[in-house]
């Protein structure tokens, strides 16, 4: 949901975007209102109720709190943004829950820290809904927390790893608190499957004890349960433990994959009378790391005509077919799509495939991007994103990765100042360049270490720790947004070599609106860190704990929302400026190349 306000006397603005469980907002102002800004005090409270409450600052003013870790009566002393304000123009509040309506009240503080004042006319009041996270008439989109690497995670547990018996179990907040509703929504898929329902499953890593648990309570209870599974040790071995059947009667449940290196795909299909109804798709591999580790989501979708193309995708690999046979299949099923998408559509894309075509149609769609493109990437950037994301434009592009990018990727990408990377950190670790590789370090006399909680990730197998997720989404704010999201990387093997799949979203506001808010939330998570790791590394000081008292001059915290062409000035404008055309506008005037007109047709 987008909503807008502004104050009494049209002095300062907002526009908020509320995600399922996060609401971004947005402010401004003019220049003139900037003297002896403090910054700005959140209250909130549901609809209806009869109170509600400061909501908290991270930082305080140094005068009033010279160490704000002291405990006061014995437990973690806790801030309100009524007395310590919120110093930014652009803020989120991550403690939302979905379906909820919300009042906030929003003061500009002027006036001297210890005995700040707001002006009523400055006051902005709006009321804003979260969206569902299941739209039973469209799509149901969870994410998970993605930041076990956090101070709130610290906080709240003791920074202690959760066992593989608390991860196994539901009922344990920490298990709860890491999952999000992203593991019950799964469960929930599979346990609302009723006898004579049918199931057909693509998975990778299948390891997940209660997911396993919940497909053979489903094969019990009747259900026609059909899984394609990765062949490997640990999914056998887990499969196993399950007690999982291969057959039931004369009917196969376990299909193995063994062909393709990366079968990558994780999707469900639920069939309904013998038909497909819905599919549950997105980037969470079966795995206690895919739920409640790294950053990622599942996503249903409720359309009949979706669902069948993955029914006509799962019966193919089903046969475990070769590399020429499956990239037939999957390009018979869903052929390169135009250059335009059909407005309000949900379409679909399958691999292998014969040729890495989709690169290039995902490269268009960045150059044709208008307001702003936000892209995960997980392994790395593909060299035909290069020009598209780093070439100069009048826009700000984001990128989120699980690490820091190589040196010759990262000289590429930072020629144009309006293109922001940020990657998976834990406060106090950054990574240096030595010898042509990236060595992690721990940095010694962490400045931060004064005032934050010591962090960790405990996810110490595989190769992803942060971010997992895969989508690119080209002007989210825009009212025809197009979002791509699925289980592929963005990659010439994950399309050419890999069992994948991508939905490709356009003009649904309610999608991007909560792929826009997460993605921000993780981007701005890892960021702070990535600069303060820097910073430090560098053997400068990082910011700490601390508001900004001064009243004006270059130090002053609002000047960098407000410097000509500054990355904080440009994030600002961004909610506020709408461009005259959006992308699709681009993508209709754009011939079809050479590639294009090739598709996917064998070499």
């Amino acid at each position: 949901m987008r909503k807008s306000a502004a104050s009494r006397n049209g002095d300062f603005q907002l526009k908020v975007i509320a995600g399922t469980r996060t609401i971004l907002m947005a402010l401004n102002c003019p220049e003139v209102r900037r003297q002896g800004l403090r910054g700005f005090a959140f209250h909130r409270k549901l609809k209806g109720a009869s109170e509600g409450k400061w909501l908290r600052s991270q930082k305080v003013f140094k005068t009033l709190v010279p160490d704000p870790r002291k405990p006061v009566d014995g437990k973690p002393p806790v801030f309100r943004t009524l007395e310590h304000p919120i110093q930014s123009f652009i803020w989120s509040d991550y403690t939302a829950e979905p379906g909820k309506s919300y009042e906030f009240r929003i003061l500009p503080m002027y006036g001297k820290p210890g005995a700040l004042k707001s002006a009523a006319a400055d006051e902005l009041q709006i009321t804003i809904k979260t969206e569902l996270e299941d739209d039973p008439d469209g799509h149901g989109i969870w994410f998970n927390r993605g930041a076990i690497a956090s101070q709130q995670f610290a906080l709240e547990f003791g920074n202690i790893k959760p066992s593989t018996q608390q991860l196994e179990d539901l009922q344990q907040p920490v298990t709860r608190w890491l999952s999000r509703g992203l593991v019950e929504a799964c469960l929930g898929f599979i346990n609302d499957l009723q006898p004579g329902d049918g199931l057909r499953a693509c998975v990778y890593e299948f390891t997940y004890k209660p997911v396993l648990n919940a497909l053979k309570a489903a094969v019990d209870r009747g259900v026609d349960v059909r899984i394609c599974y990765h062949a490997t040790p640990a999914n056998g071995k887990a499969i196993e433990a399950a007690a999982l059947p291969a057959k039931v009667g004369s009917r196969t449940v376990l299909y193995p994959r063994t062909v393709p290196k990366i079968p990558h795909n994780k999707f469900m299909v639920r069939l309904s009378g013998g038909a497909p109804v819905a599919v549950w798709t997105g980037s969470t591999n079966i795995t206690p790391s895919g739920f409640l580790g790294q950053s990622n989501v599942g996503h249903l979708v409720r359309q009949a005509e979706v669902a069948a193309k993955f029914l006509k995708y799962w019966e193919a690999v089903a046969k475990d077919p070769q590399a020429l046979a499956a990239k037939t299949a999957a390009t018979r099923v869903t052929p390169h799509p135009g250059e335009l998408l059909p407005t309000k559509s949900v379409s679909v894309l399958f691999s292998p495939r014969h040729r890495a075509t989709m690169l290039q149609w995902y490269a268009n769609r960045m150059l044709d991007a208008t307001q702003t493109v936000m892209f995960t990437a997980a392994f790395g950037v593909n060299t035909k994103f290069v020009l598209p994301l780093a070439q100069d434009r009048d826009f700000l592009r984001f990128v989120l990765m699980e690490k820091r990018p190589t040196k010759e990727l990262s000289e590429k990408l930072t020629g144009d100042r309006d293109l922001v990377v940020s990657y998976g950190a834990v406060l106090g670790e950054t990574t240096v360049f030595q010898g042509g590789k990236i060595k992690k370090v721990r940095i010694k006399q962490f400045e931060l270490d004064r005032w934050f909680a010591e962090e960790e990730h405990f996810r110490k197998s595989g190769h992803i720790f942060f971010v997992h997720t895969k989508f690119l989404l080209i002007d989210p704010l825009s009212d025809d947004p197009l979002v791509c999201s699925g289980s592929a990387n963005f990659s010439g093997n994950s399309l050419t070599q890999n069992d994948e799949n991508m939905l490709l979203i356009r003009g649904d506001k309610r999608v991007a609106d909560i792929y826009l808010t997460e993605f921000d939330r993780i981007f701005r998570h890892f960021y702070f860190r990535d600069v303060a790791n820097e910073i430090e590394a560098k053997g400068k000081k990082a910011e700490g704990a601390f508001l900004d008292e001064t009243d004006a001059g270059k130090k002053n915290w609002t000047n960098s929302y407000f410097f000509d062409g500054a990355f904080k000035t440009r994030r600002r404008k961004m909610f506020f400026d709408a461009p005259v055309k959006g992308w699709a506008d681009n993508a209709a005037r754009r011939p079809a190349d050479q590639t294009s007109k090739l598709g996917d047709k064998p070499v």
